[in-house]
């Protein structure tokens, strides 16, 4: 149990003090691509606008998770003691 609770208390700090700079970058990215995606030809700009809107919902995601952290550790506790 304390085996679990250790390795589980490490991925949370890993992912509390990495989540917010990946996700910050991760939606400033998207922003970037998206406004090169507008000077580039119709059919060039759907698959810039794909990539992008796919980096700025991944960044979002990131800090969700990010966010619940703490919550997902402790049911994930709860589940495998």
């Amino acid at each position: 149990m304390a085996y679990v609770e250790t390795l589980l208390s490490s991925w949370q700090t890993i992912l509390s003090n990495i989540a917010p700079i990946i996700s910050v970058i991760l939606i400033v990215l998207g922003g970037i691509v998206y406004g090169v995606a507008q000077t580039q030809p119709g059919d060039q700009r759907g698959k810039w606008q794909t990539a992008a809107l796919a980096m700025l919902i991944g960044g979002i995601i990131v800090a969700a998770i990010a966010g619940a952290a703490v919550l997902i550790r402790d049911t994930s506790m709860k589940i495998l003691t």
